[in-house]
């Protein structure tokens, strides 16, 4: 069975002049789109099946994320369902030349794992087998909107 551990993803991406609105920061709406995808991913790994995303859980944009920045998602799968997973998901700006980061978005996802037809299909439980994975979890359902 797969661990909170095991889920974890964190990926990168330059923010372009091409991802920003007229204030020179992200988008909200790509910050969005690249947590959702991440997010997939996440959940992916623990269902080891095609997961699509049911629910987004508050979405808070704390500050923004300036042109030129990284941004940084964090995205790991803290509990499962009959069929469900949810992750939680973080963005931080980064700046590329001194490594400080701060972060700017905080949220839950709920996705659905579907099999070859798009019908939903059973998760294994989500293992919580070491210390890494018991502070990931608590960390996320001590904010977790649903809890």
């Amino acid at each position: 069975m797969p661990s909170v551990s095991d889920t974890y993803i964190e990926n990168r991406q330059r923010v372009q002049p091409t991802h920003t609105n007229n204030y020179e920061a992200a988008h909200g709406g790509n910050i969005v789109k690249w947590m959702d995808e991440i997010g997939a991913m996440s959940a992916m790994r623990h269902a080891g099946e095609t997961c699509v995303t049911a629910r987004i859980n508050e979405l808070d944009f704390e500050r923004p994320i300036p042109q030129g920045d990284t941004c940084i998602v964090e995205a790991y799968a803290y509990a499962a369902g009959r069929t469900s997973v949810k992750v939680r998901l973080r963005a931080f700006r980064e700046q590329p030349r001194t490594g400080d980061r701060e972060q700017t978005t905080d949220s839950y996802f709920v996705f659905v794992a579907v099999d070859e037809q798009n019908k939903p299909t059973p998760v294994p439980e989500l293992t919580v087998d070491s210390e890494r994975c018991q502070r990931l979890r608590q960390a996320a359902l001590e904010h977790d909107p649903e809890e």
